[in-house]
């Protein structure tokens, strides 16, 4: 944090939300920086072209790095322009080739290709968390692939499950949000240099068209990124759009984990804790309090991630023919924040998942007082192959699981099993071996404990 400047407005993303690598590739300093490198790289390539001298380019690549970013502010007071004063400024501290700085450009040919060079970076954070999220992800469901417990549908109990087969819901999340990613890696390009429409008049004016190809290939080769073909004045918006939809993607995946866990934290079902330190207050009021509140924070901040999202759609659909304006002040605040909230998140869940507590004894109580019902549908099939009348034994069943429901509104113990036992239409039907048979959890789970020890297996050999 800033401590000079805490009399006026900071973002919290400048200190409480987000990590310092991910600050650091949206700092203005970084801005500036791949701004000299892009114009230095297209001098470069236009003196291969016999555009400038190679005092003036020697001139360029040696001041590179000597910048003043104060003097840039300074000189954007009166040009009310920021490329124009990060040239003047470039121009002040490069006297020889500084008249030849932005030959033939426009400002998206420095500032979209710069912004895709700064997403690269991001997107290579995101996706090392990610990654680590994944095998934390694994190590847990091996863990509890075997580990019964209650299902529950609508927030009710439903059938058994296993904890590992619940873990690998958002692990299957995730490897989608990471081919996802892929994709968007894939498709990740700049503008290129092609002016001020897309057409590259201004190049063809300065040199042939064969040349003008060459002059891109050899900028967007040194800068280690591809061009699209067709751009209008910026790069299309369609490609931020996929990368909002893919941030949005992430935090959606771990939106539901969180809020699992929350519903897994509360005292009702107490079978998650996320992790508390020993110095950590939950609230001011009440010393009691374990609040699960890092899990609270990644759906917080989710609702940021697909709100800016939505921004960066706009400005994709709302681009004006060749190009207007109205995206630019948005993206300076949406494509940093939504980067820094995702990368917030992403730390959040892995801290989560490096203490995440699992209370085993909880969920084999949770187990034992609500699967019992469960065996209502095996039974119902078992007496109907024996020549029972379906429709009725539904009713029965509907009624003894009534009466066990009433027990354990009571805080008695489930006597499922017992008013199962004695119930006279049921024993014409299944014997007491039959009976505890189907109340063995194990032939409840289906095939869930194999698959999800297939599945981790396969899926450590992805990440």
């Amino acid at each position: 944090m800033n401590m000079k400047n805490l009399s006026t407005y900071q973002s919290p993303f400048s200190w409480r939300y987000g990590s310092d690598s991910m600050r650091q590739i949206w700092s203005e300093e970084n801005k500036y920086r791949i701004w000299r490198k892009v114009w230095v790289t297209l001098a470069k390539a236009q003196y291969t072209q016999g555009l400038l001298t190679k005092k003036e380019f020697d001139d360029l690549e040696k001041h590179q790095d000597d910048i003043n970013i104060k003097r840039i502010l300074e000189i954007e007071q009166s040009t009310q322009h920021d490329v124009v004063a990060a040239i003047k400024e470039f121009a002040e501290k490069a006297k020889v080739g500084g008249g030849k700085i932005h030959l033939g450009a426009t400002s998206m040919d420095i500032n979209d290709n710069a912004d895709v060079l700064r997403v690269q970076e991001a997107l290579k954070l995101i996706e090392g968390q990610l990654r680590s999220l994944v095998k934390k992800f694994l190590e847990k469901g091996g863990k509890y692939s075997d580990l019964a417990c209650m299902g529950y549908t609508h927030l009710q109990p439903a059938e058994p499950t296993t904890l590992g087969y619940r873990l690998c819901f958002y692990i299957q999340d995730l490897l989608t949000d990471l081919e996802f990613l892929k994709f968007v890696k894939n498709n990740l390009k700049g503008k290129g240099i092609k002016g001020a429409v897309g057409t590259s008049a201004s190049y063809v004016k300065l040199l042939n068209k064969i040349g003008v190809e060459k002059m891109e290939n050899e900028v967007m080769d040194i800068l280690g990124i591809s061009a699209v073909e067709i751009s209008n004045q910026t790069a299309p918006r369609k490609i931020e759009y996929l990368i909002g939809s893919l941030l949005a993607s992430i935090s959606q995946t771990l939106y539901k984990f969180a809020f699992d866990l929350r519903i897994m934290q509360s005292p009702g079902f107490g079978e998650w804790q996320e992790p508390f330190g020993k110095t950590q207050v939950g609230s001011s009021a009440m010393p009691f309090k374990k609040n699960p509140w890092k899990a609270e924070q990644i759906c917080s901040l989710s609702r940021v991630v697909v709100s800016l999202s939505r921004v960066l759609w706009d400005n994709a659909a709302n681009m004006g023919l060749e190009r207007t304006l109205d995206d630019s002040a948005n993206r300076r605040v949406v494509i940093p924040e939504i980067f820094l909230t995702t990368d917030e998140i992403l730390n959040i869940a892995n801290n989560i998942l490096d203490g995440l507590i699992v209370n085993e004894k909880k969920v084999t109580e949770n187990l034992n007082k609500y699967w019992p019902f469960s065996v209502t549908e095996a039974i119902l099939i078992e007496v109907v192959k024996k020549g029972a009348d379906r429709q009725k034994m539904h009713e029965v069943l509907k009624g003894i699981a009534m009466s066990a429901w009433q027990e354990i509104s009571n805080g008695e113990e489930n006597p499922m099993k017992d008013l199962l036992e004695n119930d006279p239409d049921l024993s014409k039907y299944l014997s007491s071996e039959e009976l505890d048979q189907l109340f063995d959890v194990k032939s409840h789970l289906g095939n869930a404990p194999e698959k999800t020890k297939r599945f981790c297996k396969r899926v450590k050999k992805y990440v």
